[in-house]
């Protein structure tokens, strides 16, 4: 039996500090390459490109990787830090 990646994603644990997000973006930053490189990146799929072309990102399903900050902090990525202590995700499957 094969589990595809959005089925490991569903059983994993967030616990969601939300008077504090630890990951900010611009979603005006002007470079479509830069936040392009977020969009095809993030192994959750967090990021996402707008009709307008502004950027979207909900960092409540954040795997916490380092992915996006690896490639765009200090561009489309204003702040990265690990959750506080007790929040973030739980990885749940193998």
């Amino acid at each position: 039996m094969s589990i595809t990646v959005e089925e490991k994603l569903g059983v994993n644990k967030y616990f969601v500090d939300e008077g504090n997000a630890h990951i900010e973006i611009d979603p005006a930053y002007p470079d479509m390459k830069e936040k392009m490189k977020l969009v095809n990146a993030c192994p959750a799929g967090l990021y996402k490109l707008n009709e307008n072309e502004t950027l979207s990102f909900d960092y409540a399903g954040c795997l916490e990787c380092g992915t996006c900050r690896i490639l765009c902090l200090g561009t489309v990525v204003k702040k990265w830090e690990f959750p506080e202590g007790t929040m973030g995700v739980e990885f749940r499957y193998g």
